[in-house]
């Protein structure tokens, strides 16, 4: 069997697949299925510094290939999550990526303030901040569509995270170049990149003639955006090939299904993965993907996932 070990900075894990924020709430539900440590890390809901009752009924649509969905961050707020959330998932040995979000660049670091105070801050091992969700009334919050709003609030994020724990920042596919967008982040001391954040969408009922979701806009996931977050990585990790990124590990995320879909992502040159719409109908889906991964990788004949990462591209360039 493969050695499943990834790095992320100075951070190793024990293996490279996580849950997606948003997408198993804060561990409970999910545990009933899975221990959450089986993981390589959980990554939780996006925390912001206020209790947020999110974005109005109805907030979520199915679609062919995957789904909208509009719930607007809601959340109990930083103080609920350090006192109840980030505990309970250290007692379950879970390795922890917080996710982090504010309605301003300033609100980022008070979120992190609170949350470094934590009895539970020894389980983290990494922050994501959350700087591309689409599903936001007022779209100027979504700071990764502007290189200066996102080298500001990474900035601010780093500044409050003790040195050595990663932090990664969450880009949205949703711009004319990400690349640009990754340069600023990782400018700003971003360990690295989480790639991609759901693309912004609307669903119309054929029936009522009329938007499905309450919101209008929603973030589209699922099967159909796999390509785009295969693009996005490619085109990072393309860029710090090419010496006009500095290196830094990648999360991959977006449409995953089974191993063979986050395969595409390490080829592409993930460093790990998320799983997060696939878990809606299938509750073990980042366990089995997991297994899958690690069969395919012994199914190439690699002794190591780390000699997978970015292989895409030496092929690419072979004769």
């Amino acid at each position: 069997m493969a050695d499943m070990t990834t790095a992320l900075g100075a951070t190793r894990l024990p293996n490279p697949v996580m849950t997606a924020s948003g997408c198993a709430a804060n561990g409970k539900e999910l545990h009933r299925f899975f221990p959450v440590s089986d993981l390589g890390a959980f990554t939780t809901k996006t925390v912001m510094r206020d209790p947020r009752s999110g974005r109005p009924t109805p907030r979520m649509a199915e679609t062919d290939s995957g789904m909208l969905n509009s719930i607007g961050l809601q959340g109990p707020g930083i103080e609920t999550f350090c006192v109840d959330d980030l505990p309970w998932l250290a007692t379950q040995g879970a390795r922890v990526l917080v996710s982090v979000a504010g309605g301003t660049a300033e609100e980022f670091g008070e979120v992190v303030d609170r949350l470094v105070t934590s009895p539970g801050w020894p389980a983290v091992v990494g922050v994501e901040a959350n700087i591309s969700c689409p599903n936001v009334a007022n779209r100027g919050l979504v700071f990764a569509c502007d290189p200066v709003s996102s080298e500001r609030v990474v900035r601010i994020v780093r500044g409050r995270v003790p040195a050595g724990t990663p932090v990664f920042a969450k880009l949205t596919p949703d711009v004319t170049d990400v690349v640009a967008i990754a340069s600023a982040a990782l400018g700003a001391g971003a360990t690295g990149l989480t790639m991609i954040n759901t693309l912004l969408g609307v669903v119309v009922d054929t029936d009522r003639l009329r938007p499905r979701l309450a919101g209008v806009t929603g973030g589209l996931s699922g099967p159909a955006i796999l390509p785009v977050a295969v693009r996005a990585v490619w085109q990072v990790t393309a860029a710090m090939r090419a010496g006009l990124l500095p290196r830094a590990p990648v999360i991959g995320v977006g449409g995953v299904r089974t191993g063979a879909d986050a395969l595409q992502l390490v080829a592409a040159g993930a460093s790990a993965v998320q799983v997060g719409t696939a878990t809606f109908n299938d509750p073990s889906a980042p366990r089995r993907v997991l297994a899958e991964l690690e069969a395919e990788i012994d199914r190439h004949g690699f002794d190591r996932f780390a000699d997978v990462v970015g292989i895409a591209h030496e092929r690419t360039a072979a004769p």
